[in-house]
């Protein structure tokens, strides 16, 4: 049945959407309500259920995906059709990119004009289509009922498969017809190893005879920390991580060379390894920086069958989520006594990595340093696709916990960390976050600073200002090309966040920038700080 708008249900298509995110979970959805979306949000007042409303559907996506890092849940966009469900596009194939389970949610056309070319508000065409291409799956639900599985399928994908986006596109009549249903119980985390007993014998045997074993930590194993850690303890194993692994082991652990697997003196060493464990990790370009790792005593650890022999072929392949593989590996590896030489070999590897990090990153390294003295150890740092990230916040600010550091190594894209941090921040309300980017960074979502003034949260935006887009300019040098495109007006930024209603200043010296950042931890809703290059 479709109804008019004063006429709607009081239990429709719309209800089903939000009845049964509630069920599954969600306490907070991120997008923008517009005209054909209205049914979604006339039922979230009555839900448990925060709508965040951003100022930029893209600003949404990057929000969902820094609360699912988090959190350790899924993020939820909801978007109205067509246009505003391109404009998350590009979040969701970040989400994609970085392996983040997202659920996007918007409405459709209705199903008598969808695919007619007939003119239609907000017609755009194949926006399944398109979206099919930067997700794991996407689908048009044609009832209420099947509205209800697909999200619930989607759930089921998140903590079951390789977590990626999802969308589902309702359309609008859909929203408005009637719904008797319920909603079924929702999936819970299980383990899952499909490595046979073989497989994980052999992989054991590796390990347990080992003399230089190492372990390679990528975004997979953020929930398996303390099962890797265990594991590495018992081996007394070198543990190195990828940008998305960052603080998995946290990175003053004797054992760790840090977020350094990029760097050549790193690869050198893990290619002499006799048993390399990489868990979680598709070792590729993003990670590795022009590079491949050589080693022939490989043991891999993914939950996505087509990862197990990509970047570096695997001896012993082993199918699984993190958690349940490594902590089954643990259990048929015996414990070694703590190995002084072992720790003084990760000492030497942290301190070449360091050096080796300087030759391109010298000039972040005190800002970053600083911010790590000056914020809690449990700090969250959401960076962007800028050099003080990049070059500077992966190497030389040492996380002490998973998902700590929120970047987007594969996408790259800029204008992520302010709404990530915005995301992170409602995922996490008692912890710290902080936004570190630079001023072409920002300038791509500077509008969500109005979204962190509306929702009064607490987070310092250090913001390195050098006037556009340095490392972009430089390459155009590097070419012999005159610098175009690449050196920008830049308005005052502690005066335009002033205007934003949020607290804006500037900071003489990265060491002045780290103590205003530790004192806006205190304050009523965000500051930004703006340190000029």
């Amino acid at each position: 049945m479709t109804v008019d708008v004063v006429g709607a249900p009081t239990r429709n298509g719309g209800a089903a959407v939000v009845e049964t995110l509630e069920a599954h979970g969600v306490r907070t959805v991120f997008g923008i309500p517009g005209t054909h979306n209205l049914e979604i949000y006339r039922h979230f007042a009555a839900s448990s259920i925060q709508a965040v409303t951003t100022r930029h559907e893209q600003g949404a996506g990057y929000g969902a995906d820094g609360y699912a890092q988090v959190a350790r849940r899924p993020g939820v966009v909801v978007t109205t059709t067509g246009p505003g469900t391109l404009n998350a596009a590009t979040a969701v194939a970040t989400s994609y990119a970085e392996s983040r389970p997202v659920l996007l949610i918007s409405s459709g056309l209705p199903r008598a004009a969808n695919d007619r070319d007939l003119g239609e508000l907000h017609d755009t065409k194949d926006v399944l289509g398109a979206m099919a291409c930067l997700t794991a799956w996407s689908v048009r639900p044609q009832t209420p009922e099947e509205v209800v599985d697909a999200i619930a399928q989607a759930f089921t994908l998140f903590v079951t498969e390789r977590p990626r986006p999802v969308y589902i596109e309702v359309p609008l009549d859909v929203l408005e017809a009637e719904w008797r249903g319920t909603v079924g119980n929702p999936v819970q985390y299980a383990s899952r190893i499909h490595a046979n007993d073989e497989e994980l014998a052999r992989a054991a045997a590796m390990l347990q005879r080992s003399q230089r074993p190492a372990m390679v930590l990528g975004g997979g194993s953020v929930d398996a920390a303390p099962e890797v850690r265990d594991l590495a303890e018992r081996l007394n194993a070198i543990v190195v991580t990828t940008c998305n692994g960052k603080g998995v082991v946290p990175e003053t652990h004797p054992l760790s060379a840090g977020a350094s697997v990029r760097l050549r003196g790193i690869q050198r060493y893990l290619d002499d390894s006799d048993a390399l464990m990489v868990v979680g990790s598709e070792l590729s370009d993003a990670d590795l920086w022009d590079a491949r790792l050589q080693s022939k005593n490989v043991i891999r650890v993914d939950i996505d069958h087509r990862q197990l022999q990509k970047g570096v072929s695997a001896a012993v392949p082993l199918l699984g989520d993190a958690r349940s593989v490594v902590g089954e590996l643990s259990k048929r590896v015996d414990a070694r006594p703590f190995d002084e030489h072992a720790a003084s070999v990760a000492a030497a590897l942290r301190a070449s990595a360091t050096e080796e990090a300087l030759v391109d990153g010298a000039e972040w390294r005190e800002l970053n340093s600083a911010l790590h003295e000056a914020l809690p150890s449990d700090a969250i740092v959401a960076g962007d696709s800028s050099q003080v990230t990049y070059l500077g916040t992966i190497h030389f600010y040492a996380a002490q916990h998973p998902a700590s550091v929120l970047y987007m190594p594969r996408s790259a894209t800029l204008g992520y960390a302010l709404p990530a941090a915005i995301g992170a921040k409602l995922a996490a309300p008692d912890r710290p976050v902080v936004a570190l980017l630079g001023d072409g960074a920002l300038m791509f979502s500077i509008q969500e600073l109005v979204t962190a003034v509306e929702q009064r949260l607490t987070i310092p935006i250090v913001v390195v200002n050098n006037g556009g887009y340095a490392e972009i300019k430089q390459q155009e040098k590097q070419r012999g090309i005159d610098p175009i495109g690449v050196d920008l007006f830049v308005p005052d930024l502690a005066e335009l966040a002033t205007a934003m209603g949020a607290v804006g200043v500037t900071a003489r010296d990265a060491a002045h920038a780290a103590q205003l950042a530790a004192a806006a931890l205190d304050a009523a809703g965000p500051t930004l700080i703006q340190l000029q290059l």
